[in-house]
């Protein structure tokens, strides 16, 4: 039986998968079997923590308007905040007010005191 030569095409796609994971730790950046493992568990990961990491913000914008909401009056709160820009129809995302109650907490108290008028 005669030799056949094989092709580079092997080569090329495991020196893809090596680059891919050539930050990773031991047997996963240098074994093929465990790369292409530890490169789907990595690409599943990456998707997954792209819908958490919206939410993981959302949760702590929402808590620092809480905190610079109740700090000025024991009885006004994140939620009643959020109600009251709604029926003013100050359409304000999230992530504006929590950059102004870490920047300017004056400017927040102001935009509250507004809205309750």
């Amino acid at each position: 039986m005669t030799r056949v030569r094989r092709g580079y095409i092997a080569r090329r796609r495991r020196t893809k998968i090596r680059l891919f994971a050539s930050t990773f730790r031991g047997a996963h950046s240098r074994l093929t079997r465990t790369t292409t493992q530890q490169k789907m568990r990595a690409l599943v990961s990456t998707h997954r923590d792209r819908g958490r990491r919206k939410r993981d913000f959302r949760r702590l914008w929402i808590t620092r308007i809480n905190a610079v909401t109740r700090e000025n009056r024991v009885s006004y709160s994140y939620s009643r905040l959020i109600h009251d820009l709604y029926k003013r129809q100050l359409l304000l995302n999230r992530k504006i007010p929590a950059q102004i109650a870490i920047s300017n907490r004056n400017c927040l108290y102001m935009i509250s005191n507004e809205i309750i008028k």
